[in-house]
């Protein structure tokens, strides 16, 4: 689902996975340690609720508006993006 929707040529992607709607991480294209282009983690490193985690993102618009914010919520969403986001 698009949770919010960034400038269509230059926006960067932050992705919110989910299990089942359960366990939320934040991830984004990066720098990789190999110095590629990689999966990285961002945001919180534990998130207690639903608030929390819209909290976050909507930091992030307000200080990036060409930001994308995407909620996966499939199995193996981590390797989904990064197969998407990277290739």
């Amino acid at each position: 689902m698009v949770l919010a929707r960034g400038d269509g040529e230059a926006g960067g992607i932050l992705v919110l996975t989910l299990d089942r709607g359960e366990d939320p991480h934040f991830w984004e294209r990066g720098i990789g340690p190999a110095g590629d282009s990689a999966l990285v983690a961002a945001g919180p490193a534990a998130i207690e609720d639903a608030q929390e985690v819209a909290a976050y993102w909507q930091r992030r618009r307000s200080r990036d508006p060409d930001l994308w914010v995407v909620e996966l919520d499939v199995a193996d969403a981590q390797r989904f993006a990064a197969e998407t986001m990277l290739s």
